[in-house]
């Protein structure tokens, strides 16, 4: 037998350095991968002229001032007014932003950025004045005055506008309430400075021995890595900063409550919670539907738990285990132009036209910017605007099947702009943040059921499995858990009782108890998961996401297994922008938030993608 050979001390050539792949400046990627901006100006000379007329413009609201009660006319020609200078200010805002995204260290796209924002804003100081104005018209005369011809486009402006009459203070009490705000937002400046900046995470060794440094992305990264020890290792590292922190991170959400609690009753609103939802017209029946229904189908989480301790091996299943693909061996690479492909065949249920608009959108349209550049933001966004092209921007990289999911997601919010925009007028094309995650997942639903039913073997389907699995467990189960903890919390404030770290830690427990089941190990740095959710600074708007995903899998249930109706009643919704109420234009494409069912169908599904997975595994 042959002697075992030593590995040796390989040194790399003196003056000879490795090869480093970096990314390309903006100016060396191909015109063919960057979006093309000309639908908004043609170039920056353009642009200029239109920042220009726009700032111009801003004079023109003060002959309306004090006089809008004079008239029907009178209002209705300032609302127009007004229209017409933000659909201006629209496109010039557009340009400026996605210009800026391309490369950040573009400092005269970053300039061009800084002087719409400074016209914007004073834009908005001159037409301050109508808010208060039109809630000052007396109702009766209010009333008569919607009913001629001037001020029909304005009438479901105007009604929505008046239903903030209860909750308006007199103009001395305004200005008060409007000069606070930028302390207000003192509390989530302290959590992004202290999170984000002066949080040191140090150093860790991945799979690989390579060390490198732990921070939030990192972080996330290495919970996905198949050596338990990297996982483990990063949890208690992470945590361990909060823990040291744990005190003031808790005054910094303590006093984000009490704004919260402050302003609801400042505008005379029964809660915090009344008054987040008043403004999409949702009541707080739907909020506690979603956490009933959710609580109802727990079982089937603390399965799907199950199925992943057997799968992974391990005795126990920390929260460091549940990030781990399930799957291992999958070719998850898809150049652009195949992921561009699969996507297409995906939404081949929702018509010709959708289909045949968004391929010509994403090839010779170039509504997206695809791949990495130095400078370019991170992440991925749709931006629609009324008068343009949607556009969107990726970081596209072939090697990760997650981006197509992106892809296909983008593109869903890109078309419901692209609809709405064609199909209502300026004032009401908009769509709110409660509709606009329906749009997005239900392209991913169709996705997901598309390379589910063609996966090349058993693998590859139980990998899109898993994938639709823990899409449902952290858009719908695990949103609510965050929206019961804001349910809990501020209701703690309103009854006088201050947030303290005792209290929110044993609370925060008693829902990771609740929410992950009896067979779950909880380490107690886990309880500190309540002080690190940004969101949690935005009150009350992560149950939109548990309910947007909820309406899609409803939706795109309906649509693949219906006919021209049910595709038409969806197309409808994507054409509603803003014309109805979110609620109202969701009955419409046939699902009703306002009862348990599409939660519960929701539920349902998950568990019966757990008990495909499980046999597969």
């Amino acid at each position: 037998m042959a002697a075992p050979r030593m590995k040796k001390n390989v040194r790399r050539p003196i003056g000879k350095k490795m090869a480093v792949k970096r990314l390309p400046p903006r100016g060396k990627v191909k015109p063919a991968d960057m979006w093309d901006l000309s639908s908004l100006f043609p170039g920056e000379s353009q642009w200029e002229s239109a920042l220009k007329e726009y700032e111009g413009r801003i004079a023109g609201y003060e002959p309306f001032r004090g006089r809008l009660g004079e008239s029907a006319k009178l209002l209705g020609e300032c609302l127009q007014f007004d229209s017409d200078l933000d659909r201006l200010g629209e496109k010039v805002a557009a340009y400026a932003f996605l210009r800026a995204s391309e490369d950040q260290g573009d400092s005269a796209a970053q300039r061009m950025r800084g002087r719409f924002q400074h016209a914007a804003t004073r834009a908005s100081e001159a037409a301050s004045f109508i808010r208060p104005e039109i809630l000052e018209i007396d109702p009766h005369r209010l009333a008569t005055m919607l009913e001629s011809a001037e001020l029909s486009p304005w009438r479901v402006a105007i009604e929505r506008l008046v239903r903030h009459r209860p909750h308006t203070l007199g103009r001395a009490e305004e200005q008060l309430l409007a000069m606070q705000g930028q302390m207000s937002e003192a509390s989530n400046q302290i959590f992004r400075q202290l999170t984000d900046a002066d949080l040191k995470f140090g150093m860790i060794r991945d799979e690989k021995g390579e060390r490198i440094e732990l921070g939030h992305s990192s972080y996330s990264a290495l919970l996905h890595s198949h050596d338990r020890r990297v996982r483990k290792t990063a949890f208690h590292q992470y945590y361990a900063q909060f823990e040291a922190h744990q005190h003031s991170l808790t005054a910094a959400l303590d006093s984000s409550v009490q704004r919260d609690v402050y302003y609801a009753k400042a505008r005379k609103y029964p809660s915090a919670r009344d008054a987040a939802l008043f403004a999409d017209n949702v009541p707080v029946s739907v909020y506690d539907n979603l956490i009933e229904s959710v609580h109802a189908h727990l079982p089937a989480l603390y399965r799907y738990l199950e199925v992943r301790r057997r799968a992974l091996k391990v005795k126990e299943l920390h929260q460091y285990d549940t990030y781990v693909p399930l799957v291992e061996g999958v070719d998850k690479r898809r150049s652009w132009d195949v992921a561009v492909r699969t996507v297409l065949d995906s939404l081949g249920a929702l018509g010709p036209e959708y289909r045949a608009t968004l391929e010509q959108g994403l090839t010779s349209g170039r509504w997206c910017d695809r791949y990495p550049n130095a400078g370019k933001q991170s992440g991925a966004f749709s931006y629609g605007a009324f008068d343009t092209s949607p556009y969107i921007l990726m970081n596209y990289q072939p090697q990760v099947l997650g981006h197509v999911f992106t892809l296909a997601h983008e593109a869903g919010h890109s078309m419901h702009s692209w609809y709405s925009a064609r199909s209502q007028p300026f004032q009401y094309y908009n769509y709110t943040i409660f509709v606009a995650e329906v749009a997005s997942t239900f392209n991913e639903q169709l996705l997901l059921d598309h390379m589910t039913r063609h996966a090349r073997g058993a693998k590859e389907k139980a990998y899109f499995l898993s994938h639709a699995i823990d899409e449902i467990r952290g858009t719908i189960i695990r949103q609510t858990m965050f929206a019961e903890f804001e349910k809990i919390t501020h209701k703690w404030v309103e009854s006088g009782e201050p947030l303290t770290i005792q209290g929110l830690r044993a609370e925060y427990r008693k829902l990771l108890e609740l929410y992950f089941g009896p067979d779950f190990v909880i380490d107690p740095q886990l309880e500190l998961e309540c002080l690190r959710i940004p969101h949690f600074y935005r009150a009350f708007y992560v149950y939109k996401y548990a309910t947007g995903l909820s309406a899609a899998i409803a939706l795109s249930r309906r649509v693949l297994n219906g006919g021209a109706a049910e595709l038409d009643d969806y197309l409808g919704f994507l054409k509603g922008g803003c014309s109805k109420w979110p609620l109202d234009l969701l009955r419409g494409a046939g699902v009703d938030m306002e009862h348990r069912g599409p939660v519960d169908a929701a539920m349902n599904h998950f568990a019966a993608l757990v008990d495909e997975l499980d046999e597969l595994l």
